[in-house]
């Protein structure tokens, strides 16, 4: 599953990985625990969306608190914030990696804020009184402004205010609603001062923006091909782009039992590291309990 206001082509990419990884996740998870859903107290019920991206973050965090004493249940591959978020309050579900911009806007549609401090700040205001949020990794998964390497060297770019310095015509590509969107072209008018001009790419962004048709795409932050084609993310210091962190959703109940031990996951998730992850799962094949395996291996944490 992936979240409806993605607008590149991940989710061709993702869905292909999630039914790899089905067989280590339930159909209905939700229905066919309704049987036990007053489960061991001792138990940390993590939970995730049905996509693997979201999967590996997820299984992550079990690994960990396991390695960590801790006895787990996994409820993967739920789907819908509809259908998650009123287990999570009904404690069926005491755990789940979250996306702090879309978790906001989703219980908050009142809200403004687009950068990562303002916007963790005000979810953290807006989660239901059973629920609250542990620390927000810098690993996203959101909207970017992308180029290839090549092109960032070329005019020496780390972030969209860096735009103003490329001397030839500027073509943003995505999907044909980032034409009107906030932070399509006249966001960046308005938010940087720079102009660009905008291809409708569609499913092939990352293909016409390594083909050279768009010098600058609007690419997911979770992609792995900004690993597998070399691509760099722009920075966005001024916040254009509605800030996703990669957070965990906690029942508060459970929260002094697991807060160190995801908190020390969150410090490592980086979006390298989470590109990579994604990485191993759709170009190397390797399954969510491997790649998770490896992460807390190589970073010290199990």
């Amino acid at each position: 599953m992936l979240r409806v206001r993605k607008t590149l082509t991940l989710a061709a990419v993702i869905a292909g990985a999630a039914l790899a990884l089905a067989g280590c996740s339930s159909n209905n998870p939700l229905d066919e625990a309704s049987g036990d859903a007053t489960a061991d107290a001792s138990t940390i019920v993590v939970g995730s969306q049905s996509y693997a991206s979201n999967e590996i973050i997820a299984e992550t965090y079990a690994q960990a608190l396991e390695g960590a004493g801790l006895k787990v249940e996994r409820k993967f591959n739920i789907g819908q914030r509809d259908a998650y978020m009123p287990a999570l309050e009904d404690g069926e579900i005491q755990l789940f990696p979250e996306y702090t911009g879309n978790l906001l806007q989703y219980l908050d549609k009142s809200a403004t804020a687009t950068a990562p401090d303002e916007v963790y700040a005000a979810l953290k205001d807006a989660m239901p009184d059973s629920l609250t949020v542990l620390d927000q990794a810098t690993a996203t998964d959101q909207d970017s402004y992308t180029v290839t390497k090549a092109f960032a060297d070329k005019y020496h770019l780390s972030s969209i205010a860096d735009l103003k310095n490329v001397t030839e015509k500027l073509t943003l590509g995505g999907n044909p609603e980032l034409a009107d969107r906030p932070y399509g072209p006249k966001g960046l008018k308005s938010t940087y001062g720079i102009d660009i001009g905008f291809k409708a790419t569609g499913d092939t962004t990352v293909e016409d923006l390594v083909a050279g048709t768009v010098n600058v795409a609007d690419v997911y932050t979770s992609d792995p091909r900004i690993k597998t084609d070399d691509l760099v993310v722009l920075k966005d210091p001024k916040g254009m782009i509605l800030a996703s962190n990669v957070v965990p959703v906690v029942a508060t109940s459970v929260q002094g039992k697991v807060a160190d031990v995801i908190n020390a996951v969150q410090a490592k998730l980086t979006p390298e590291a989470l590109v990579d992850m994604n990485v191993q799962n759709t170009v190397d094949k390797k399954s969510a309990a491997d790649i998770a395996k490896a992460f807390l291996a190589d970073n010290g944490l199990k």
